[in-house]
């Protein structure tokens, strides 16, 4: 394998690349001008589709909720300007889809007419097109590091509860030092990480004495909902 190979996506755990876009909101500068904050940066194929237009209501109808935990909605597609102020006119005055209508979308949607930004993210995918993004998620933290990626066909459209449960379950991974189980939701157990034994893990788990152990390499503590939720955006 050529080592030096360019890779054409980044990397969980990589820091985000950085590019200056112009948007609907006007320039900005990604990710270092939302530095403390959580970002999710999506691409979507084309402004004027259907699948599209369906999430950016959803995302337009839950931007208070992403907002509420400290994360900046960015959008991306490869249209130009024009296209995105109209077709996000469109929606506000004539859509009206599952009870969401007169959905004003205030965050940014980048401008990436010469791709350059969907193929720094590797969200051009020849083998799904090779003119239009793919609808990738990447969750970028506070430290504008790359904490997670999804990605999604052309023609399937995103789970916007498990976008949200991504973001609070990364925020309750980093405010209390666990891991979380399979179809995690606040209020549930979560893991404490191994430790060798849970003799261990309970010196190592302040207030442990709720420890769950299986067996020696899976043991589990309880966290309120009430407890992870007070946490969320700070």
């Amino acid at each position: 394998m050529d080592t030096n190979q360019v890779r054409t996506m980044p990397r969980i755990g990589e820091p985000a690349p950085e590019f200056t876009a112009v948007t609907t909101q006007g320039t900005i500068n990604f990710p270092s001008d939302y530095k403390g904050k959580w970002k999710i940066l999506f691409s979507h194929p084309a402004d004027f589709t259907p699948v599209c237009t369906s999430e950016f209501m959803t995302f337009g109808n839950m931007a208070q909720e992403f907002e509420d935990l400290n994360c900046q909605l960015v959008g991306i597609s490869v249209d130009g300007l024009h296209s995105h102020i109209a077709w996000l006119r469109t929606i506000h005055e004539k859509i009206d889809w599952k009870g969401m209508k007169n959905v004003e979308i205030k965050f940014p949607l980048v401008v990436d007419i010469t791709m350059n930004v969907a193929n720094l993210y590797g969200m051009i995918q020849p083998g799904e097109s090779s003119t239009s993004a793919v609808r990738a998620v990447f969750f970028v933290d506070p430290e504008d590091k790359i904490r997670t990626i999804m990605y999604y066909p052309l023609s399937l459209g995103r789970n916007f509860d498990e976008i949200k449960r991504v973001l609070i379950g990364l925020q309750t991974v980093d405010n209390f030092g666990v891991a979380l189980p399979a179809d995690w939701r606040p209020g549930d157990e979560v893991i404490v990480p191994p430790a060798g034994s849970c003799g261990v893990a309970k010196e190592r788990m302040e207030g442990a004495d709720n420890l769950h152990c299986y067996d020696w390499f899976f043991c589990t503590k309880q966290i309120s909902k009430e407890e992870v939720e007070s946490k969320l955006g700070k």
